[in-house]
């Protein structure tokens, strides 16, 4: 058996996403892990997953954490694989060959439907993609939404729900002091929509939203949050689930809430309608939406000390040309890999990938983040996430668990993405496309104009000759 993790033979780790769960199973493995080699894969030539691709924009503060992932990139043990995509341009089983660990880091990267008629209509829309458009994401760049309606619908009552409502209802001056992509930022704009419905099918106790995002909502200069104090009337099952509830945010959000129930309408041109107890059952057109058929909901137990929504026969037609639905990420089957199609993510025990949920481990293969424990948690969840994967990895290291590769090394890796014309971009390349978003957001007045498009990013890098992101 050979020993690994000694100078003379670092253990090899391949890391596949560069979002927060892929950066903090790095911090673990180069704090706690011995004498490595790290390769950070990712499928875009940037790193940081949903910090660039799905933070709003408006929150700059979040995104500073990029900060701690550069530091973390400067260390001996570490490279960045950009551009690289799992699947097509390398296979799991090429992978085992050149590694000794593979932990797959690579989120939930699809949205849940609602299930009702209507649903595939123009103007119906998954939440995901419109947060992709506006951050500048190369995946939904080319999407298009019609912005020319007076009203809008946001199914679901999470933070991404208040991040579209936000942006949505933000004025084209406070998106323009962000790093917005350009074409959103144009098409907002000369956005017509002046009234967004935010429906949750629970009541506002059962809401997801944390209570800064909420809050947020009563700062917008251009809208006025509506909420029906009818909606603040709890029932039997909402009023003991606030009391013994040990999570202060329940309080702070039903307070937030009555505080925007009370306020006088001032006639500002945009506003924000809460509606709880309430559920999308069909969008409603011909060509494309013209309304959302919802039904009103009451709350009953669900025999495990929580509650569900159960319908009534009380339905109306919200008259909006645009929905957005946010109710949950789901991740997607990674080819050589096992997967759990009902929950979306990798069966596993503790990080270890299993052939299934009571099964086998798949040796040196492991999961972090939302494709191991599904999308809940905010960017510090994935912190401890990591570390319990890390430390069966290297719980198995010392166990002698772990698969022996026939090629350890980077030069074999190196050398089959080369022999397939693969443009692998460094964390250095990156590091040249972020001086020059920075740069080209400068000259206008913006923290950054990014890169949407890969061919755009590539070709600024070619021949090391910069060039300039599109306003």
């Amino acid at each position: 058996m050979v020993t690994r993790g000694i100078p003379e033979r670092p253990l090899r780790v391949a890391v596949i996403g560069s979002g927060p769960s892929g950066f903090y199973a790095v911090e673990r493995l180069q704090k706690d892990g011995p004498p490595l080699e790290l390769d950070l894969f990712d499928r875009l030539p940037t790193p940081y997953g949903l910090v660039r691709g799905g933070v709003a924009p408006d929150h700059p503060k979040i995104k500073s954490v990029t900060r701690v992932y550069d530091k973390l990139a400067s260390h001996a043990s570490f490279r960045f694989l950009g551009n690289v995509t799992i699947g097509s341009d390398l296979r799991h089983e090429e992978l085992l060959r050149y590694y000794d660990a593979v932990i797959y880091a690579v989120g939930a990267q699809t949205d849940r439907a609602l299930g009702v008629p209507g649903e595939k209509l123009p103007g119906s829309h998954a939440a995901t993609e419109f947060v992709g458009w506006y951050n500048g994401h190369p995946d939904y760049c080319d999407c298009r939404f019609d912005l020319s309606v007076e009203a809008a619908a946001v199914i679901g009552v999470g933070n991404v729900a208040m991040d579209v409502t936000r942006i949505l209802a933000s004025t084209p001056d406070e998106l323009a002091r962000t790093d917005l992509a350009g074409h959103a930022l144009d098409a907002l704009r000369a956005s017509r929509v002046r009234t967004i419905y935010v429906l949750g099918r629970r009541g506002p106790v059962q809401a997801a939203f944390t209570n800064p995002e909420l809050k947020e909502l009563g700062h917008l200069p251009d809208a006025e949050v509506v909420v029906d104090p009818r909606d603040l009337e709890l029932d039997p099952l909402s009023t003991a689930e606030l009391e013994q509830s040990e999570d202060p945010t329940l309080a702070r959000n039903m307070d937030t809430l009555r505080e925007f129930a009370a306020r006088p309408l001032q006639g500002r041109p945009r506003r924000i309608v809460f509606r709880f107890l309430a559920s999308p059952v069909e969008l409603v057109g011909g060509d494309r939406v013209e309304g959302l058929r919802i039904v009103r909901n009451r709350l009953v137990a669900d025999g495990r000390g929580g509650t569900r929504a159960e319908a009534t026969e009380e339905t109306e037609v919200l008259p909006v040309g645009l929905v957005f639905r946010s109710v949950g990420y789901r991740g997607i089957a990674i080819p050589g890999l096992p997967f759990d199609e009902r929950a979306g993510t990798i069966p596993h025990r503790e990080g270890r990938v299993l052939t299934a949920a009571d099964g086998d481990v798949v040796p040196g293969t492991y999961v972090v983040g939302w494709i191991k424990r599904g999308p809940s948690g905010v960017i510090g969840t994935n912190k401890p996430d990591a570390q319990e994967t890390v430390d069966q990895l290297l719980d198995d290291l010392r166990a002698g668990a772990l698969p022996e590769p026939a090629e350890p090394g980077r030069a074999g890796i190196d050398a089959l993405l080369a022999s397939r014309g693969v443009r692998v971009v460094s964390f250095g390349e990156w590091q040249t496309l972020d001086a020059l978003e920075v740069a080209a957001g400068k000259a206008v007045g913006r923290p950054r104009l990014k890169f949407t498009r890969v061919p755009e990013m590539l070709g600024a890098l070619k021949n090391g000759r910069g060039g300039r992101p599109c306003p």
